[in-house]
């Protein structure tokens, strides 16, 4: 049988919206990549949804949205509750658990089992829920990993002694175990790095001949050099403000402290923090309060140009399976100081001063050498241009996830 030429292709997410993390960016520019090479793109998403180019479908599949910030201090109304599958997601949040993968998974299920014949081949983003693994008997089905949340926990675990707290980080965490057997059953699973990849194989047991490494791209668009405006001295720019523990703010904040005892040092947070968890309490007890600045959600536009003004780019991370934040610093010409956690470098490489994680000295110590040093901190934001530009292009990835698309629909035949 010919292949066809152009693919019908649904993304199924349970989170899109860009603003959430790297599985809301990597959805919109992948169905963008994707169109633009001429398949036809419809995506399947939970709330938030994610923000599409025209062109490209969206069918929401609406839950309780228990974990937006307009939601998540209110009751669901009564009448929703009545549905089972609503009852068991506000139950199983109310007593700690995260049911939003499996709840999302079985609306997933009833709308493709109507639909699906619509697709030539359905993608799920990490989702990896007993709704996915049914469809994927009915119709080719693919799967992305941007890392196993396995790490997410374990880091979790360790960041706290209190044992009910870690008590409550596994009853949240308590989804992995469908994750993993899902994930074994699918015919082929896409990650974004090697290091993702060993972590898969060795946390997830998938096997190895049905794991493809497929890097994702770096949205030039939204991140490049900005000319024009002046760079301040003594900024440091980091863009994550979450308190999870794998984020490794901790440990730049400390370094931040230790950082303004030898210098003027200011630190620009693009995001903002929790009332009153972690991160602003943090900021207080190390007397921060002058020299940390969190600026909100700031638009695509004003991204670039918070990049032009920093001096150096940090991302402190414990773990990542990919590290957007290194390539799009790097894609902005600034310099960049990361950790050697998961695959940061491997994104980096020698683009990039790369410190221990968890570290607080080392870090302070490198971000310092840029600061200071104008010749280094030059010499490393060419090279981070040049590596973006040769290496992390939204067009290879669609491209590279077509190919695996189309094994998986030659087999399903």
């Amino acid at each position: 049988m010919t292949e066809k030429p152009f693919l019908r292709i649904c993304l199924v997410s349970y989170r899109g919206n860009p603003h959430c993390g790297g599985q809301g960016v990597y959805v919109s520019q992948l169905a963008r990549a994707l169109k633009g090479l001429g398949h036809s793109v419809h995506v399947l998403s939970g709330d938030p949804p994610p923000k599409l180019d025209q062109g490209i479908g969206l069918t929401v599949l609406s839950g309780l949205n228990l974990y937006s910030a307009d939601h998540i201090d209110k009751m669901a109304p009564w009448w929703r509750l009545k549905h089972p599958l609503n009852f068991y997601e506000w139950w199983t949040n109310s007593t700690l658990g995260y049911p939003e993968p499996l709840a999302f998974g079985v609306r997933a299920y009833h709308y493709l089992k109507r639909h699906g014949h619509r697709f030539d081949i359905i993608h799920d983003n990490q989702s990896l829920s007993w709704g996915i693994l049914k469809i994927s008997r009915l119709y080719p089905t693919v799967a992305t990993i941007h890392h196993p949340m396995t790490r997410d926990r374990d880091i979790a675990v360790m960041s706290t002694r209190s044992f009910v707290k870690r008590a409550r980080v596994m009853r949240w965490y308590s989804f992995i175990n469908m994750q993993k057997r899902v994930a074994r059953k699918l015919p082929a699973i896409l990650t974004v790095s090697d290091a993702s990849k060993r972590d898969i194989l060795s946390d997830y047991g998938v096997f190895s001949s049905r794991m493809h490494v497929i890097p994702v791209g770096i949205d030039t668009h939204r991140c490049h050099p900005v000319e024009g405006i002046e760079r301040d001295p003594n900024r440091i720019i980091v863009t994550n403000s979450a308190d999870s523990p794998l984020k490794g703010l901790y440990y730049l904040m400390h370094a931040v402290a230790e950082l303004r005892k030898k210098r003027p040092v200011r630190l620009r947070v693009i995001g903002s923090p929790r009332r009153g968890g972690v991160v602003e309490r943090l900021v207080a007890e190390l007397s921060l309060e002058e020299v940390v600045e969190f600026t909100g959600r700031i638009s695509d536009e004003r991204f670039a140009r918070e990049y032009a003004r920093a001096k150096v780019a940090v991302v402190p991370s414990l773990y990542e399976g990919f590290g957007l934040p290194v390539g799009e610093a790097m894609a902005c010409g600034v310099p960049v100081v990361c950790t050697d956690g998961g695959a940061l470098p491997e994104v980096a490489g020698d683009a990039a001063r790369i410190v221990p994680t968890g570290d607080s000295g080392a870090l302070a110590e490198a971000l310092q050498e840029m600061l200071d040093n104008e010749v280094l901190a030059n010499r490393f934001a060419e090279r981070g241009i040049r590596r973006v530009a040769e290496r992390f292009d939204w067009q290879l990835t669609a491209r590279k996830s077509v190919g695996v698309y189309r094994g998986v629909i030659k087999e399903f035949r």
